[in-house]
């Protein structure tokens, strides 16, 4: 079992920046793929990013592509999304995921979910 917990998140005006984090629990973190979605009021849950075990590899919406950068620090059991020039359709509940596997071009199957973090950004 994942336990995750998003924090960093809040109310920016247009142009600013964020930076959201993703504690897990588990003591390894070995073999997970960790992403990042978001969902808007009235709309379905999106894809934002993912990124490998050993964070050599990366795969962005390309809504984002540009603005937001995955990373994680496997000693802290944390992954981080910078997010910059950020935008009011940006706004949303953030949610990091977890899922085994390699491949960060899957966006499905993900076992574990975070509660969310609000981000507001504001024109």
């Amino acid at each position: 079992q994942v336990q995750l917990v998003e924090s960093g998140g809040g109310l920016v005006q247009a142009g600013g920046s964020l930076r959201l984090s993703c504690a897990a629990s588990r003591r390894t973190f070995s073999g997970y793929v960790m992403g990042w979605f978001r969902q808007a009021p009235g709309k379905e849950r999106e894809f934002v990013a993912a990124i490998s075990w050993s964070g050599g590899s990366t795969f962005y919406a390309d809504s984002v592509k540009g603005r937001f950068t995955i990373s994680r620090d496997n000693a802290k059991n944390t992954v981080y999304l910078q997010m910059n020039s950020l935008k009011p359709e940006d706004t949303a509940v953030y949610c990091c995921a977890a899922r085994l596997g390699s491949s960060v071009r899957i966006t499905t199957g993900y076992n574990y979910w975070g509660q969310g973090t609000q981000v507001t950004v504001s024109s």
